[in-house]
């Protein structure tokens, strides 16, 4: 259940003069600006950008090749070897793809006078976290550490979309096998049956009539009503996304569905604490850390509520006061738990222990949520394809009777 979050490509000027370009995930393109202004980036240009496109592209890497090559680089740092060695290092390890392009590319800009972080931002595939870190490691001498640290976030982060996709991909194949079996038996299986039932004098159940009807109206105008679905999804899929009102109502809807708005809930405090954890562990500020938490829960609640926490954060007030106003999106364990590191100064630790402990409830609900689920769908696939099977051969039981 992916849960939807924008992409915007944007290109602008940073507090030094240098052009500057990237991905930002947000709900709107107001948000994605709001951001880029709280960076202190001058934004020249912003505009959706699609990921279903990078196909054309061959060159870009895609979201698990970021991760491995993050990893990549900041194993060969911490062992000691200088960037522009590393660079090369992972270009020689990957001749002729997209990650030795992009190796390639970095080891020229820096070699022109770039540092990692501008030459970072210059391409689509690193979102602003990723840069941002980078900058603060250049700053503070300790880059290999915050790259071994960009590179466990990402990787928590893609073990907890897996985690939601493997809960997503069974039902859909389930559902998808109903649908064919079902197609196949309306299609070809029922006008056959028609074909015998036509020369009987006797009157077919109503079961077996509704049937044949829905038979006939679905090889008659199966590709309208195909068609008109599709002009109505996308149609529905525009409109929420330029209604503010409906993106808000969908994204409460995700948060209070049954069974799953428990696991929605969880993911989403799962990437709000670990990435909020990764920035106040590189010394990020906790105000600008929330800036740039608000987009990546992938919920316009959630989003919203950490925009105003910023807020009561800059107007004197504790992170654990900020987080009780919002007590119906944020649970009260990860509350007391922000009101401990709070006081002990040891935030960033709680809220890593916090991440942790939402990843894992995850984990768990998904397997829960398999067990209850399969056994719904078989049900329901039984009753759909043999109450099919029923309504065929019902008059022939008939006849049989009558006989």
């Amino acid at each position: 259940m992916k849960l939807s979050s924008l992409s915007f490509l944007w290109r602008g000027i940073d507090r030094e003069g240098h052009k500057v370009s990237g991905i930002y995930q947000a709900n709107s393109a107001s948000d994605a600006r709001n951001h880029l202004v709280q960076q202190r980036i001058r934004v020249l240009s912003l505009r959706r950008h699609y990921p279903w496109r990078q196909w054309l592209a061959p060159d870009k890497l895609q979201a698990q090749e970021v991760t491995q090559f993050a990893r990549q680089l900041a194993t060969l740092l911490l062992a000691g070897i200088a960037l522009l060695q590393c660079l090369e290092v992972i270009m020689r390890g990957q001749p002729n793809t997209p990650t030795h392009a992009m190796a390639k590319y970095l080891k020229s800009r820096i070699e022109n006078g770039a540092t990692l972080h501008q030459a970072l931002q210059e391409r689509p595939e690193f979102d602003a976290l990723f840069c941002n870190l980078v900058q603060v490691g250049e700053m503070t001498g300790a880059l290999d550490t915050l790259l071994d640290r960009v590179a466990t976030h990402r990787e928590k982060s893609e073990q907890l979309r897996r985690s939601l996709r493997t809960a997503m991909i069974y039902p859909m194949v389930v559902m998808g096998v109903a649908g064919v079996v079902s197609g196949v038996l309306l299609m070809f299986v029922v006008p056959a049956f028609e074909s015998v039932y036509a020369s009987f004098d006797t009157e077919l159940p109503r079961i077996t009539q509704g049937l044949i009807a829905v038979s006939q109206a679905l090889k008659n105008h199966g590709w309208q009503w195909l068609l008109g679905l599709l002009v109505v999804y996308f149609a529905l899929q525009q409109w929420t996304l330029r209604s503010a009102r409906l993106q808000a109502f969908k994204h409460r809807a995700w948060l209070h569905l049954p069974l799953a708005g428990a696991l929605v809930r969880q993911s989403c405090l799962a990437r709000w604490t670990r990435t909020l954890a990764t920035l106040l562990r590189a010394g990020i500020p906790l105000t600008e850390g929330l800036g740039a938490v608000a987009g990546v829960t992938g919920n316009l609640h959630y989003a919203v509520a950490t925009q105003r926490i910023q807020s009561q954060l800059m107007q004197g007030q504790s992170l654990t006061h900020a987080l009780e106003q919002h007590a119906s999106l944020f649970q009260p364990m990860l509350i007391q738990m922000c009101a401990i590191g709070e006081e002990s100064g040891t935030l960033d630790d709680m809220l890593d222990k916090a991440a942790h402990h939402f990843e894992t409830s995850v984990t768990r609900a998904v397997a829960q949520l398999s067990v209850l689920v399969e056994p719904f769908l078989m049900v329901l696939l039984g009753l759909l394809v043999g109450g099919m099977v029923m309504a065929l051969y019902l008059p022939i039981f008939q006849m049989g009777q009558a006989i």
